[in-house]
């Protein structure tokens, strides 16, 4: 790919990072504390788990763009709102800083499990598994005694529109 079509396809994916989160931050705004242990099974993660993950991993793996290497940091948040404070203070300017990268660090290769890929391509496997793991959590909302937010149009607890 060359220099050019590296730019752009990094802006774009860059663009649906910044639309995807402002959805992402009204999930996570609707997991109420005090119900936040709640998981449906005991194979699956609880509320609080869920947005932890999804904001240490947004952060994972835009730093790692970022930096040129992945390191994990496990955060301990007590509360929903803490991983939304914290998602709300990093996202951004990771993604302001992502987009100012030059085309050698978007095209450099980085190690991530068994995966040896340039930079930008994991943009893209940022944003399918935010959405993965966002689209697990709001589907504990409504049993945790929440309200799902519209994530890509109105949900059911969206108020019916007025007739014209």
């Amino acid at each position: 790919m060359n220099e050019d079509n590296v730019k752009f396809l990094s802006e774009f994916l860059l663009q649906q990072i910044e639309q995807e989160s402002a959805i992402t931050r009204k999930v996570l705004a609707a997991v109420p504390a005090e119900q936040s242990g709640y998981k449906p099974s005991e194979k699956c993660m609880s509320g609080l788990d869920l947005a932890t993950h999804i904001a240490a991993s947004e952060d994972f793996f835009l730093r790692g763009i970022v930096n040129g290497a992945f390191e994990w940091k496990q955060p301990e948040f007590k509360t929903p709102a803490e991983a939304l404070e914290a998602y709300n203070a990093t996202i951004p300017a990771l993604i302001e800083q992502a987009r100012a990268l030059p085309v050698e660090k978007l095209t450099a290769v980085i190690g991530f499990g068994p995966f040896q890929q340039p930079a930008y391509t994991y943009l893209a496997l940022n944003i399918k598994h935010s959405a993965h793991h966002r689209g697990q959590l709001s589907t504990y909302l409504r049993p945790m005694g929440s309200k799902v937010p519209s994530i890509y149009g109105p949900s059911g607890d969206d108020a019916p529109a007025a007739s014209a």
